[in-house]
């Protein structure tokens, strides 16, 4: 499956990743958790549920806004990286990412 991923930080500031089935071939949900929950421990986000439970859209949101708009201006490959491991966990054709919002559609 072909995934389109749109990560926006409000207004026009929008990055956009075009990914072929074969750049998330190999990589299973775990294993895209296990990437999205090292990079929000690495990154010290902060929980949105005060009870502790953090799940895999907070996370997507949370690295997303902690890693910071730069590395999806600068088309890094952490910033394609992520948007690999979104498109695997979330196994989903198109995912806007919108961290303005705080919400994934």
């Amino acid at each position: 499956m072909s995934h389109h991923i749109i990560v926006s930080f409000g207004g026009e500031r929008e990055y956009e990743f075009n990914l072929s089935a074969h750049d998330t071939e190999g990589i299973g949900k775990n294993q895209a958790r296990e990437w999205l929950a090292k990079e929000f421990e690495d990154l010290e986000c902060t929980p949105s549920n005060p009870m502790g439970k953090v799940l895999v859209l907070d996370m997507i949101l949370n690295v997303a806004k902690y890693g910071g708009e730069q590395h999806f201006r600068d088309e890094s490959d952490w910033a394609r990286r992520f948007a690999v491991m979104t498109a695997a966990a979330l196994e989903r054709p198109v995912i806007k990412v919108d961290v303005a919002g705080f919400v994934v559609g």
